[in-house]
């Protein structure tokens, strides 16, 4: 749906420029701490049982964007028959990050026995929705079509992320129990295979109505200009209460929509309660369940967002015990949680 925005008055275009810096500081700061912790001895794959083969294209190169469709194949090394497959979505707000500074996330679900995909999409702002999206849903095509040749079992594939990348796992969730008119969800519903089960961690499950979270004085406002700029970077430049988002809005689609075309996914939710993004993730568990769809939801006392990517923290290690052993009778992966020696958030 094409749409062009209107300019945007100078306090506006103050306000977005704020958002922009804020994000890009939180984001860089991230990205740096990630690589600087994946160059230490203990992060090394081998150390765990993992082998690593980096930079797999998925799709064709993108001009001015060459690492956009690019992936990483986390497996354990002695895996013996096809394994259970994870297709991770990193977070950052859809504007930053990547597969590299997710790095322990690969590891951790390898180590338990999975073959991880570890993909790369197009940021926002340079590439806005439904570019995310569609990447999203045409990795899952390319996972069914290729998993095999990693030693992968098509037929079992998780769908996996946190933050925006939760958004963007449960809009391949959506897409492949509702039969919808976009061409990049048509696809993903035209393979007629469905993830074993989603698992959108502190999502950010509603991207529209970015001021909401003020109204619910759930937070602060550095927190919510963090927030809106996920919406702003990514979707428009001028929200519009009247609009809709579509598959921008997974969680508002699942809430609003008839009975699903294929049973949902079951799905495992994770999140601090000290995640502002909490909300999204009760929602989201309630839409499940008037699905008919199996849902876990798990609420970790006075965690942040995106808590469990720290895994000597306690109630890390325990939402990776919790999210493996949901996942075990779908996949038939393992439970083995890794040692990784990270900093402390922030």
């Amino acid at each position: 749906m094409a749409y062009t925005a209107p300019m945007l008055p100078d306090s506006s275009r103050l306000d977005a420029l704020r958002r922009n810096a804020l994000a890009g500081l939180l984001n860089r700061g991230f990205a740096r701490s990630a690589r600087v912790m994946r160059r230490l001895p203990a992060a090394q794959p081998g150390r765990h049982g993992v082998e690593l083969e980096a930079d797999v294209p998925w799709r064709a190169p993108l001009a001015g964007s060459p690492d956009a469709h690019l992936l990483d194949v986390y497996r354990p090394v002695d895996a013996t028959g096809p394994l259970p497959v994870v297709l991770y979505l990193h977070g950052g707000g859809f504007r930053g990050l990547d597969k590299s500074t997710h790095w322990v996330m690969g590891l951790a679900f390898a180590h338990a026995g999975y073959l991880v995909l570890n993909v790369n999409y197009r940021l926002a702002p340079k590439h806005r929705f439904p570019a995310a999206a569609e990447d999203a849903c045409e990795a899952w095509v390319w996972a069914v079509q290729n998993a095999a040749r990693y030693g992968g079992d098509p037929a079992r594939i998780v769908v996996a992320g946190e933050s925006a990348g939760a958004n963007l796992a449960a809009v391949v969730g959506v897409a492949s129990a509702w039969r919808r008119e976009e061409a990049f969800a048509r696809a993903v519903f035209d393979t007629g295979v469905s993830p074993v089960a989603v698992a959108p961690a502190c999502g950010i499950l509603q991207v529209s109505d970015p001021k909401r979270f003020i109204r619910s004085k759930s937070v602060g406002r550095i927190t919510s200009a963090v927030i809106e700029g996920c919406f702003y970077g990514y979707v428009d430049d001028v929200y519009h209460d009247d609009r809709d988002y579509g598959l921008a809005d997974p969680l508002l689609v699942v809430e609003r929509a008839g009975a699903p075309d294929r049973p949902l996914a079951p799905t495992f939710l994770a999140v601090g309660t000290a995640d502002p993004l909490i909300d999204d993730t009760r929602r989201y568990a309630k839409a499940v369940e008037r699905h008919g769809g199996a849902v876990e939801a798990r609420y970790y006392p006075g965690m942040e967002h995106a808590f469990h990517a720290w895994l000597l923290r306690p109630q890390s290690r325990r939402c990776w015990e919790d999210q493996l052993a949901f996942l075990q009778p779908y996949t038939g992966g393992g439970a083995n949680i890794i040692r990784v020696r990270q900093p402390r958030a922030a």
